[in-house]
């Protein structure tokens, strides 16, 4: 089974028009992308798009073997013409089946938001999962048939991938395409990095992929470092690269500081903006759980865990510290580095950049400034990636 993506981008295309984001401003050549159509096997058009018959013929592709039309999802704007020869297009009720005379099987799958996604069985048996835009699957079993292709909103709705994960319907071998790709993310090596994290990847418009052949599926780093300021947006670099993935565990090393308004508002947005079906542990005890088989481990941050650990061996006073305390911390330090050498988990881990800026005034602040610096490049030597987020914007240092 064939597909040719006509489309790959959101119901406005990209760049939207009119719109003066830096984004489509510079989403041009091969980064401008129409919206969202795919021809499968010259027969199955899925989504009907202004432009489909040129794009098919950019493509060295034709309309004219197609014999069924299906809409994802209600299209505004002004009606799309439907071009001569072309069946009008329709939409399958949730979790019926169409049977094409070209052998092909279409079922509708039912969505969480507007729309309806489509399983295609072709005649040679490969599966394929097409999702509208901004949806994801409802009512998934364990049961669930397994795709060898998804084309799915992973930028807008990347939970949509972590319910297919989650009952096996992508599998380590399925080739995940991002489709409907809107203004949400600079296109380029921002895009592919991104989409990387999550196991998924991107391809211009035209491109035709072959349903099961063997594709590169990006290796997702089994171990990263996400360094960064304050209000860098560290957090949400990390958070981003699991989102896609089902069962994590978000490890606050913070504790809940009982009394403190203003942390307990930072842990309660930390917490609002993780999917539902993360669970939480707040602990600093971190080399059992890399010990542990499990899901992934998302660590949120490495410096709470510094000062949890200099706090325990006494590094705040001079003469402890020089009494042990200072070997006690390197130990300390070097068992987690061990842990996360030896872990088979996933693992995504948070810690602070504090050496570039002033330097502290007092001895204990400057003590921490070392002790953190060490410690950041002792994980990152155990790390496949590193990370350092700064404004906003990921720099990839290792990976």
């Amino acid at each position: 089974m064939e597909v040719t993506l006509l489309g790959t981008g959101a119901p406005a295309g990209l760049p939207r028009p009119d719109c003066p984001c830096a984004v489509c401003a510079t989403a041009l050549g091969p980064d401008a992308r129409a919206a969202t159509a795919v021809l499968v096997d010259g027969a199955l058009l899925l989504d009907l798009t202004p432009g489909a018959a040129f794009a098919a013929a950019r493509s060295g592709r034709s309309l004219g073997g197609v014999r069924q039309v299906l809409l994802s999802h209600p299209h505004d704007g002004p009606p799309v013409e439907v071009p001569s020869g072309l069946p009008q297009p329709g939409r399958v009720p949730d979790g019926q089946e169409l049977a094409l005379l070209t052998g092909h099987r279409v079922r509708a799958v039912a969505m969480d938001a507007g729309g309806t996604g489509y399983a295609v069985t072709g005649p040679d048996g490969q599966r394929l999962l097409y999702l509208p835009p901004g949806g994801a699957p409802a009512g998934l079993e364990a049961t669930a048939e397994s795709y060898h292709l998804v084309l799915a909103d992973v930028v807008g709705r990347p939970d949509a991938l972590a319910r297919l994960r989650a009952v096996g319907s992508a599998g380590p071998a399925t080739d995940v395409v991002a489709v409907h790709l809107d203004h949400d993310v600079p296109q380029g090596a921002e895009l592919r990095r991104r989409l990387a994290a999550a196991g998924a990847r991107a391809v211009p418009d035209g491109t035709t992929l072959a349903v099961g052949a063997y594709e590169e599926v990006p290796d997702v780093p089994r171990r990263t470092l996400v360094l960064g300021g304050a209000r860098s947006g560290k957090s949400v670099e990390a958070e981003r690269r699991l989102e896609s993935f089902p069962d994590v565990l978000y490890v606050a090393t913070g504790g809940t500081r009982g009394g403190d308004t203003e942390w307990a508002a930072r842990v309660a947005a930390h917490r609002d903006r993780r999917p539902g079906s993360w669970r939480t542990a707040e602990t600093t005890d971190l080399v059992p759980l890399l010990a542990e088989d499990g899901p992934p481990l998302l660590v949120d941050c490495l410096s709470l865990w510094l000062t949890d650990v200099m706090d325990a061996v006494g590094a705040w006073d001079d003469a402890e510290w020089a009494d042990g305390g200072e070997k006690a911390l390197r130990e300390r330090v070097r068992e987690l580095a061990e842990a996360v050498r030896a872990t088979r988990r996933t693992v995504v881990a948070v810690s602070n950049e504090v050496g570039s800026g002033i330097v502290p005034a007092t001895a204990s602040g400057r003590r921490y400034r070392d002790e953190l610096g060490r410690l950041n490049a002792a994980f990152a030597a155990e790390c496949e990636q590193v990370v350092l987020v700064v404004a906003g914007q990921g720099v990839v240092l290792r990976g």
